[in-house]
């Protein structure tokens, strides 16, 4: 993953639909860093599988993501969650005065940024990389929703979501969903 991109970008149309659950409405977008070389699409159907797992969000604080589209943006709809994959490089600009130092995600004034050398290459605290990337869009979306950091409540059980789990597991079991923990 090179360290930085274009530091441009674009919004990616959300495959799929919105859950049928109830609850309050929650708008969300994403956006990819041009010249990353990772699929964008694919990223948005990640991010959309996510957000709809029986095991994230929506069930857990009783809401309802709704995605709104490159045009809705274009004509200037707003959105309350902006999901960004960024290079190293933009991460740290978006993240800022937080210093992600090129390694980390954050979320800052309602974006969650998606650090893509992690979205690639994962931590080695996940030897699952699709398990990975479940958890830091759940972490960081929680942000989003205002949940602050946890820590481990004890040595073996799974960590809830909130764990700063790119850094360790505080003698946690990795757990990538804000259910079940």
């Amino acid at each position: 993953m090179p360290d930085s991109a274009s530091g441009t970008l674009t919004a990616v149309a959300i495959p799929g639909s919105d859950t049928d659950r109830a609850g309050r409405k929650v708008t969300f977008s994403v956006q990819v860093e041009n010249g990353l070389g990772v699929d964008s699409a694919a990223f948005a159907a990640d991010v959309r599988s996510i957000l709809s797992d029986a095991r994230g969000w929506e069930p857990e604080d009783h809401i309802r993501f709704v995605a709104v589209s490159p045009a809705q943006l274009a004509a200037g709809e707003s959105v309350e969650i902006k999901l960004t994959l960024a290079s190293p490089q933009l991460t740290d600009q978006l993240c800022a005065p937080l210093q992600t130092l090129g390694e980390v995600s954050c979320d800052h004034n309602g974006r969650a940024v998606i650090n893509a050398r992690r979205w690639v290459e994962g931590v080695k605290y996940y030897k699952d990389l699709d398990l990975y990337r479940v958890y830091v869009i759940n972490h960081e979306v929680g942000h989003s929703l205002w949940h602050p950091h946890q820590n481990c409540p004890s040595p073996g059980a799974r960590a809830p979501i909130m764990v700063q789990q790119t850094l360790g597991l505080q003698g946690c079991i990795a757990w990538p969903y804000p259910q079940g923990a």
